[in-house]
């Protein structure tokens, strides 16, 4: 694989070993809303006792979906998610969940082709 390089949590570039997993199948991705992220990610603090960090409440969020849907139609599945790490470096997102500012964005294909419009031209 290309080598690649991230300092923290906030890289936002394509990680080879998750490409890989992914181009074999033995993974898929899926979205979810924001609002429902931080939701998830407090049940997990409340039942774990651990505030995780916003990364790590997307699986969360994903594993809980899951387990709920197995749990509607009587299928036994194991479910692993990654904890990659706590949420006291995101008390400000948390803060606006809770007090209500928090909305849900999903981007148009219009807004996405707009601001790829103004991406420089590298070759």
């Amino acid at each position: 694989p290309s080598p690649s390089h991230a300092g923290g949590l906030r890289y936002h570039g394509m990680s080879s070993l998750i490409s890989e997993l992914y181009d074999q199948g033995l993974m898929e991705a899926r979205s979810v809303l924001q609002t429902d992220v931080f939701e998830a990610a407090q049940q997990f603090a409340r039942t774990e006792g651990l505030l995780p960090a916003p990364e790590s409440a997307h699986a969360i969020r994903a594993a809980i979906d899951e387990a709920l849907a197995c749990k509607a139609t009587g299928e036994k599945k194991n479910i692993v998610f990654g904890l990659t790490g706590t949420g006291y470096f995101d008390m400000f997102a948390y803060r606006r969940f809770n007090d209500g500012e928090m909305v849900d964005y999903v981007p148009t294909d219009a807004d996405l082709a707009a601001s790829f419009a103004k991406l420089p031209n590298v070759v």
